[in-house]
């Protein structure tokens, strides 16, 4: 028996060296399957960020074209009650349109002046990651904007349509 082994102590043998293998596997799974959480948490963490940022440069670039526009619009409503100034002094009731441009003037610069500041609010929320990123919507798309009934304004009669939409195309297509 000195020379000869044993099978089943050969068995044993390599028994424990595959549990063995098996546990040292089982460990290194454990341990590549915390990094891969991490590492997909990372992923995850820079994906938000990135969105967030994109939907930021989007709103600060819907930002930059309300001002370029509202910056054209300034000197069409001068230029509007310049003339209509002048117009006064053949028909009085032109001071109507010129106070009516006047107050439309104030209203846009006040709304103008309220949605930049929301838009900026909106951009330090998704840089700080305290919103969550929402697209625009895409000016081809229907909104409704929502109305202040209270400060509704009206034309003066003489100013109101006369031809209704339908007329006007008419005439536009003759």
């Amino acid at each position: 028996m000195f020379g000869k082994t044993d099978p089943l102590e050969t068995l044993n043998r390599d028994l424990a060296r595959s549990r063995d293998k098996r546990d040292a596997c089982a460990s290194e799974v454990t341990t590549l399957t915390a990094e891969i959480a991490v590492l997909e948490a990372r992923i995850s963490a820079e994906n938000d960020r990135r969105e967030h940022e994109r939907v930021a440069t989007e709103i600060d670039m819907i930002k930059t074209r309300m001002k370029v526009q509202y910056l054209a619009f300034v000197p069409v409503i001068a230029g509007m009650r310049e003339a209509t100034q002048t117009a006064e002094t053949i028909i009085p009731a032109a001071r109507e349109l010129d106070e009516l441009l006047h107050v439309i003037g104030t209203e846009v610069g006040n709304a103008i002046d309220g949605l930049l500041a929301d838009l900026d609010e909106r951009i330090e929320a998704l840089r700080t990651g305290h919103a969550a990123p929402e697209l625009p919507q895409s000016p081809n798309e229907s909104c409704e904007l929502a109305q202040d009934n209270h400060r509704v304004l009206r034309l003066p009669e003489w100013l109101s349509r006369k031809k209704t939409l339908e007329d006007q195309c008419n005439t536009v297509a003759a």
